[in-house]
């Protein structure tokens, strides 16, 4: 059983320790090293405390075992999200999230069935006043820098005040985060003039022009590595669609320069050569760097993982969370939601 008295002088992170296709595993190691690393938040585990244990003591992990907290039941990959909330009351995910709603911790982190995760997320901790939809947000590297890409799956069939909420909370989101003064935002279209898109994105680009965020207009889908904007917002499932592609782009990448390399001596020899560069350009293709991404418009800071995530990946995942709380984004979302309500 946990304390009710958390430690409130710093962040507070969960973990989620049984999310992930290797948990708890990876999960644990990964947000140990974290803790290990920064002493900037307190850290708990989430999950079976036997199964904790035993990781911890294998990988020969120095934890307060105080801040494990017992959650006997585990929601699966593959199911239902909000069945699977209903059935598992003290499953991982809705233990992690309701501490967060009860204001016993700042933060949750899972790599988890990312369903639940949102769902949980979303009906436990609760949106920010003003937010029709959470959003999340996938970094893609570019020709400048960083673009990030708003929504990437959070949910489908967008109106146009969800689109101009993304423009809002991915602002930001990567003002505060990567440090970009006024980022540039643009809606993803078909073309970059004013009067091309359909009519969801037609009518968001009038709402975001009536805001003071620097919005560019229509972007178009080479726009985003070419790095034109910070801020690309679209529908969830176009965007669930573009972030799918790009991960498979590595993976391509990676099987032509290994089809190459075993077409002969001298083509071995020749991707040999060039490994080293080739896997330092490669590096910002690999979602481990990004750890995973930030569920933005709840009332709280919830980060979602690939269900591969490496203890590297969970790692990463923590210290984004903690960074997010230093940086206060959550009240900072809710200020701005509240001054352009009157828009919707």
């Amino acid at each position: 059983m946990y304390n009710s008295e958390f430690n409130k002088s710093k962040c507070r992170i969960v973990v989620d320790a049984m999310g992930g296709d290797f948990a708890p595993q990876n999960a644990v190691v990964g947000a140990v090293n974290a803790a290990d690393e920064k002493q900037n938040f307190e850290l708990f585990l989430v999950g079976r405390k036997k199964e904790i244990q035993s990781v911890l003591s294998s990988a020969n992990l120095s934890f307060n075992e105080d801040n494990i907290i017992e959650a006997d039941e585990v929601i699966g990959m593959d199911e239902q999200p909000t069945a699977a909330l209903k059935l598992k009351k003290n499953s991982s995910i809705v233990v992690g999230t309701s501490l967060v709603r009860d204001n016993k911790a700042d933060a949750f982190v899972s790599a988890g069935n990312t369903g639940a995760v949102m769902a949980a997320s979303t009906l436990i901790i609760g949106r920010i006043p003003g937010v029709g939809r959470p959003t999340i947000g996938q970094a893609m590297p570019n020709e400048t820098g960083i673009s990030t890409l708003f929504d990437v799956g959070a949910s489908v069939d967008s109106k146009p005040r969800h689109l101009l909420e993304y423009a809002i909370m991915g602002t930001i989101f990567t003002k505060e985060i990567y440090g970009i003064n006024n980022p540039k935002v643009g809606i993803l279209s078909v073309g970059e003039e004013d009067t091309k898109g359909n009519e969801v994105s037609l009518e968001a680009a009038a709402l975001i022009r009536k805001t003071n965020l620097n919005f560019v207009g229509n972007v178009e889908g080479r726009d985003i590595l070419k790095g034109t904007v910070h801020v690309v917002v679209c529908d969830g499932f176009v965007g669930n669609i573009i972030i799918k592609f790009g991960e498979s782009v590595l993976d391509f990448l990676k099987f032509k320069f290994k089809e190459y390399a075993g077409k002969g001596f001298f083509n071995k020899l020749k991707i040999g050569l060039v490994r080293n560069s080739l896997k330092s350009i490669l590096k910002d293709f690999d979602y481990q760097e990004y750890g995973g991404v930030p569920l933005l418009g709840i009332n709280g800071i919830s980060i979602i993982g690939h269900g591969s995530s490496t203890p590297k990946a969970i790692r990463n995942m923590v210290l984004r969370a903690a960074e997010m709380y230093e940086k206060n984004l959550v009240s900072k979302i809710t200020n701005s939601i509240k001054q352009y309500s009157s828009l919707t």
